[in-house]
């Protein structure tokens, strides 16, 4: 056999490696996480969250000093002044749109168009790519972030990548690529109707794979009503790749469910094992130096979660606490204890006066002087 002729049985043996390989690599990096807006079905299960132990063995990056989740610690928040009020544009949707919904073995993703976007609150403009959500089981919460220690019952991330690249394969792996606004979701009274957008279609998508169409609605309505109130810092892609490239925007302020609501998130669909999926999310990880800043100025007497805003709460929010609301709450204390000085004192004059009248006792009785003039 002549050297050119060996030469093409040996690419001939090699071809179907390679393009194994090739197609491997694209997977990885098309598909590396949740956080990618065409995270695969079935195909994608290399990486579970009960092989978590394993992330940085397959994905190098899922053992760097810059992963994500974290615990916001309220008395380590740095205030930063500079952080303006998060503004979105594009998120109120027609509903003649139609907008993917699927389940990927891992959560549930909503694929968002790229009208949406991101033009306040960053230095650069960043446009959506989609949403997918995290949460626990019945018998505790599962949220991904925590905020002084506590965990919430689930968390939303809206993922959006840097306008200055042209998708968000090339945007996921540059250090300024991606920002995702998260928000925690906890269990309320009334029914959340922009929930319910993407909750009663959960029984159409249980298998891992299948995908649904849901028509367009107001995006915006899924995050808190308060956008200027948040923590940010510098983080990763809370699954694997785990690429650290995300500017992390954690609302101060939580989304309420119905209890049905929750119960429909945590008990509907299905993993790649065929189990429910539930406990989709990772514990959270060492902050190495980081600092998390604030866009508001944290009490740090306060144990539970903090809120920021001072207005009434509206449908599907939660109140917060805020700095002026400790004020309220200590001049109502004050107040609470000068009227009971004020009535001690009555009541102590009161039985004084009391004992002045008892028959035992002279009686006294003060007049005004006056003049009278005896010409």
């Amino acid at each position: 056999m002549n050297r050119a002729a060996l030469r093409v049985s040996l690419l001939l043996l090699l071809l179907p490696a390679l393009g194994r390989a090739s197609s491997d690599s694209e997977s990885d990096q098309e598909h590396g996480g949740e956080e990618h807006p065409h995270s695969p079905g079935k195909g994608h299960s290399h990486w579970s969250y009960e092989d978590l132990k394993h992330w940085s063995t397959d994905y190098s990056d899922c053992g760097g000093t810059k992963q994500s989740p974290i615990n916001v610690d309220t008395t380590q928040a740095i205030f930063s002044p500079d952080l303006r009020p998060i503004q979105l544009s594009g998120y109120s949707l027609p509903a003649n749109m139609q907008l993917k919904l699927k389940n990927n073995g891992h959560t549930v993703v909503l694929d968002l168009p790229e009208t949406l976007a991101l033009t306040g609150g960053y230095t650069q403009q960043y446009r959506a790519a989609q949403l997918h959500l995290h949460w626990g089981s019945p018998s505790g919460p599962g949220s991904e972030h925590t905020v002084s220690g506590r965990r919430f019952a689930a968390e939303i991330h809206v993922v959006h990548y840097n306008t200055k690249y042209d998708s968000f394969s090339e945007a996921m792996v540059q250090p300024d690529g991606l920002a995702v606004l998260a928000a925690f979701l906890e269990v309320g009274h009334g029914e959340n109707q922009y929930y319910h957008e993407i909750l009663e279609h959960l029984l159409e998508i249980q298998e891992v794979g299948q995908e649904t169409f849901v028509p367009g609605f107001n995006i915006a309505g899924l995050l808190p009503a308060n956008l200027k109130s948040y923590f940010h810092y510098n983080g990763s892609l809370t699954t694997p790749p785990c690429y650290q490239t995300v500017k992390w925007t954690i609302f101060n302020q939580t989304m309420l469910l119905s209890h049905h609501q929750m119960s429909m998130l945590v008990s509907t669909l299905r993993s790649p094992d065929d189990k429910l999926l539930q406990n989709n999310y990772r514990p959270v990880q060492n902050l190495h130096g980081r600092r998390v800043l604030a866009s508001f100025q944290t009490i740090p007497s306060v144990k539970h979660f903090p809120g920021s805003d001072d207005s009434a709460t509206t449908e599907g929010h939660s109140s917060s606490f805020h700095a002026g609301d400790v004020l309220a709450v200590l001049f109502g204390v004050l107040f609470a204890i000068t009227a009971l000085a004020f009535l001690l004192y009555i009541y102590k004059h009161r039985n004084q006066n009391a004992r002045l009248d008892s028959p035992t006792k002279s009686k006294v009785i003060y007049t005004a002087a006056s003049t009278e003039n005896t010409a």
